[in-house]
């Protein structure tokens, strides 16, 4: 069943001088199943970061339609559009966007207090995830007082404390050491092996390997996609790192 339906996706920008046109995505159309992990790769500038801010609500397309649950994204009021968000999606972002003075605890539980719940369920909710994150005893400190894959693992559960419908993932890895995205991509593909739906933009071939499929966006159009079907991860990595050459090449041919 898809939980998410993009057709016909097209966003175009006036430059600021000069009123020149500039279409950041041409005609995207693609759907993701519910508990699917896909990744959505490409070069700079290839439309990756305008397609995600139309996924996640914060901007509109030129034409065509996102639905989520069956529900049209760019029908929803501003007026709605913040509490649609912290209902349905759940977001991790590169530099991790917590609030240093928070605790890593009043971090994680935001998205609960401005949904108005209540301590006890805050704290039921939260217990259960923190042990999953390997972050119980750190919820007291501050960002400043941990590492960076402690901050992503924190930002990781502020992501997932409302149950969301679908994460949106923008380079998790991208400010991040080796050992520390070794152990995020591992969390990601325990969260997805527990049913959960991950959408995932990044530039590594590693990251995407924890992927079920790999879109890959060229010029504002799905060039390509892969599925990991029965490959291994090195021969994944092999196809989407051939993949990745191509398009930097201006190829058409796979």
């Amino acid at each position: 069943m898809s939980i998410l339906e993009v057709s016909g996706l097209k966003k175009t920008y006036l430059t600021r001088f000069g009123g020149n046109a500039v279409e950041a995505l041409k005609s995207i159309d693609f759907s993701v199943e519910e508990g699917e992990f896909v990744a959505i790769m490409g070069e700079s500038g290839s439309g990756k970061t305008t397609l995600l801010n139309i996924l996640a609500a914060l901007d509109k397309p030129t034409a065509g339609s996102v639905l989520l649950d069956g529900r049209d994204l760019s029908g929803i009021p501003e007026s709605e559009a913040a509490v649609f968000r912290r209902e349905n999606l759940g977001f991790v972002f590169q530099e991790f966007n917590l609030l240093d003075t928070f605790t890593l605890e009043d971090n994680i539980y935001l998205p609960l207090v401005l949904a108005g719940k209540s301590y006890r369920e805050m704290e039921e909710k939260l217990a259960p995830l923190a042990k999953t994150l390997g972050i119980s005893e750190l919820l007291k400190k501050y960002p400043y007082e941990v590492s960076g894959g402690q901050k992503q693992r924190a930002a990781v559960a502020r992501a997932l404390i409302n149950s969301p419908r679908i994460v949106l993932a923008d380079e998790p890895t991208g400010a991040l050491d080796s050992k520390a995205s070794d152990e995020l991509l591992r969390l990601f593909t325990r969260i997805h092996s527990a049913g959960q739906t991950v959408l995932m933009v990044t530039h590594s071939a590693k990251a995407a390997c924890c992927a079920g499929r790999v879109l890959f966006i060229r010029d504002g159009v799905v060039f390509h996609q892969i599925y990991r079907g029965d490959s291994s991860a090195e021969q994944l990595y092999r196809k989407i790192s051939d993949t990745l050459v191509i398009l930097s090449q201006g190829g058409d041919e796979l």
